[in-house]
């Protein structure tokens, strides 16, 4: 585009597919939070088995992740030996699979909206976990924000008008483990230099969460399923259902793999305001000024988490930028110093040879001879002293003299080279 400091249409092309990867994945996880509480709400469609909607939407996932690793080929998978799944992708599939039971089962009793408030617990739980592990250190000004946000929270279940204990106490746990599986992810797979996309995640973790939750499947939904001969699977509604978690799934992949993490998390507290707007104005929830009051000073606890990170990320950044510049430096600076003594070391060289060529002719010159080892040897050691010597400058002067002697004697038809068989010695250390 035009100068003056206007954007290029690359610049700008950029930042619209940023926004259009925030605005899809605002949309897809939106779409995946109503939906649920559409299906497990008893109000809504009426379906309140959580651990099988969690099961249909593994079983779904992990199929469509095996169909794009190995069948169709668009992401490579991950080297994993038996002995690492077993002991760090198996551990995070359990606590997965409770995070997603827990957290699906409180919507049958939680608003939309209160949920939502209550997932501003999330960056406490996050740093209270990762300093009980050593993953973070402990600051006060950090804990003080942690505690800021609590209160929020606090104030806003206190002003909760469908409040559930039952509920809360679900969504607290999914919280908990949640924040688990986060840190439990660095401590077992990032430590080991193992990155998983979402994809890959799905592809190794699904079928654990399955294993997982098959054994409390058996005992709590199955035989109130087996009694139920009212109900019929309605391929419409879960298929759509799973096909929006696995597409929210991909959403993440290509929101985090274009901007950042960070990214994703400020865009999840404008979500979470357009989620309690929804569930005021569309479910119909009562939202009441002391649930805002309260949410909103949960809001400001976690834009300044965010924006804390946001700087550490900037500074981290920048003192990378600094080490990279300082190491590109040190090696220009190398390789001007090696050029330099390549040069020097050639120009000595020239030079030795040429002395060395006039010393020997001058030596045939006199009629002394083919001079012995030894002679040439004294040669060579009185040029190498007279090259460290202030004359140094009057003895390759007269060294440029000499190979005009040379030449003269070149074309008198006397063979120089036969004569001077170490003339082609190098010099240089």
């Amino acid at each position: 585009m035009g100068k003056g400091g206007s954007l290029s249409d690359s610049v700008i092309k950029k930042i619209l597919l940023s926004y259009t990867y925030v605005a899809i994945w605002i949309f897809l996880s939106f779409t995946v939070i109503v939906y649920n509480k559409y299906i497990l709400d008893k109000k809504m469609y009426n379906w309140p088995f959580p651990i099988s909607l969690t099961m249909i939407h593994m079983s779904f996932c992990a199929t469509l992740a095996f169909l794009l690793i190995k069948v169709f080929k668009v992401v490579e998978p991950v080297s994993m030996s038996r002995e690492l799944y077993l002991s760090s992708v198996v551990p995070i599939g359990a606590l997965y699979s409770l995070s997603l039971w827990l957290s699906n089962s409180a919507y049958i009793y939680l608003s939309v909206s209160f949920i939502q408030m209550l997932k501003a617990l999330m960056p406490v739980a996050v740093y209270s976990i990762g300093v009980l592990f050593k993953k973070e250190s402990f600051k006060s000004d950090t804990m003080f924000n942690m505690l800021s946000i609590s209160f929020g929270v606090g104030i806003a279940a206190y002003g909760e008008a469908r409040f559930d204990s039952w509920g809360v106490i679900l969504q607290l746990g999914a919280v908990a483990f949640e924040a688990t599986r986060l840190v439990m992810i660095q401590i077992l797979l990032t430590s080991k230099g193992i990155t998983l996309n979402p994809i890959t995640s799905l592809y190794y973790v699904a079928p654990c969460c399955l294993v997982f939750l098959l054994v409390p499947w058996i005992f709590v939904e199955f035989p109130i399923l087996k009694e139920t001969s009212s109900f019929h699977f309605d391929f419409v509604i879960f298929g759509t259902n799973s096909f929006c978690a696995f597409a929210l799934n991909l959403a993440v992949f290509l929101l985090v793999g274009k901007t950042s993490a960070l990214t994703m998390n400020v865009a999840g507290v404008v979500k979470d305001w357009l989620l309690i707007a929804f569930s005021w104005s569309v479910i119909k929830d009562t939202v009441t000024p002391i649930n805002l009051f309260g949410y909103g000073l949960a809001f400001l606890g976690v834009a300044y988490y965010n924006h804390s990170k946001l700087q550490a990320l900037k500074a981290k950044e920048a003192q990378k930028k600094t080490a990279q510049a300082d190491e590109e430096a040190g090696r220009l600076l190398e390789e001007r110093e090696g050029e330099g003594t390549g040069k020097k070391s050639l120009d000595l060289r020239a030079k030795g040879n040429a002395v060395i060529r006039f010393l020997l002719l001058f030596w045939l010159h006199l009629g002394f001879g083919t001079p012995s080892i030894d002679g040439v040897l004294i040669l060579i050691y009185s040029y190498m002293f007279l090259s460290s010597h202030p004359v140094s400058s009057l003895c390759l002067w007269q060294c440029d003299f000499g190979m005009i002697i040379l030449q003269l004697y070149d074309a008198s038809g006397l063979v120089v080279d036969s004569l001077c068989p170490f003339a082609s010695l190098n010099f240089s250390s």
